[in-house]
């Protein structure tokens, strides 16, 4: 007799900001989960609190590392658990000069930003589409409808985030595998301290709440919606850049993320 599958939503970067919100949202809902980030301590203090090891699994995973992503859903594998929902929210950034950017940490940002998040999608999707239902949200940002100077790297990775995510849902469409490129804007996190970017002019506009953009998240899976743009300002903004000559856009850009010691060109 064949046992029942326990099907698990796995957030990436679940210690801090959108993902930690992501995980309480699901266990408000009533989901169990798979928590996955570098840091096992504030991994472990968030399981305790949201109901234990019975609902809330731990996977402690540097995901811009070789391999990093296999031995995760080996892991999985190996618990006993199933991947119904994948959350690939894990990202990282930097602020300044791509010529002053050392390559370890430019490698770092691709292999987190794009590989990590390419190969746990490839390895959760097939179980999804075999089971006929499954839900994949690739936590993308309004940085991918743009190039940005000073954050050029992290730009480039999120627009190749938003093409892969949105190509996939068109390959999935009618399988039962609900697909979302989530694009927030500023939202309150570490992620500006880690970055850099809470020193430029863009960390100086209104940011939301994490709180706000994972609900509004949830509800655009919930009703089918592929690229959700968080908060009337990003979607106005993501509109405009449309009809935006592109030496325009990049220019502005450039100036909100302009290191304060980076002079502007004469």
């Amino acid at each position: 007799m064949a046992t029942s599958l326990d099907l698990r939503a796995l957030i990436t970067g679940a210690s801090s900001g959108i993902g930690a919100t992501y995980a309480r949202a699901l266990r408000a809902r009533g989901e169990k989960l798979i928590l996955v980030a570098r840091r096992e301590d504030r991994l472990r203090q968030m399981a305790a609190a949201l109901g234990g090891d019975a609902a809330v699994a731990v996977v402690p995973a540097d995901l811009s590392a070789p391999g990093a992503a296999e031995r995760v859903m080996a892991a999985v594998e190996g618990l006993g658990l199933t991947v119904d929902f994948l959350v690939n929210n894990a990202g990282v950034g930097h602020t300044g000069p791509f010529v002053e950017e050392p390559l370890d940490r430019i490698r770092a940002m691709i292999d987190l930003n794009v590989r990590a998040l390419v190969e746990l999608s490839r390895l959760a999707l097939p179980g999804m589409v075999a089971r006929g239902r499954g839900r994949l949200v690739n936590v993308v940002s309004t940085s991918a409808f743009q190039p940005v100077p000073f954050l050029n790297v992290y730009g480039a990775t999120k627009a190749f985030v938003l093409s892969f995510t949105e190509a996939l849902a068109t390959e999935l469409k009618g399988t039962g595998v609900r697909v979302q490129a989530l694009c927030p804007g500023l939202t309150k996190s570490e992620f500006h301290e880690v970055s850099g970017t809470d020193k430029v002019r863009f960390t100086r506009t209104a940011a939301m709440e994490p709180e706000q953009v994972v609900a509004l998240s949830l509800r655009g899976l919930d009703a089918g919606h592929l690229r959700v743009v968080t908060g009337w300002q990003n979607r106005l903004l993501a509109a405009v850049q449309r009809f935006v000559p592109g030496s325009l856009s990049r220019r502005v850009a450039a100036e909100l993320f302009r290191p304060p010691a980076t002079k502007a060109p004469q």
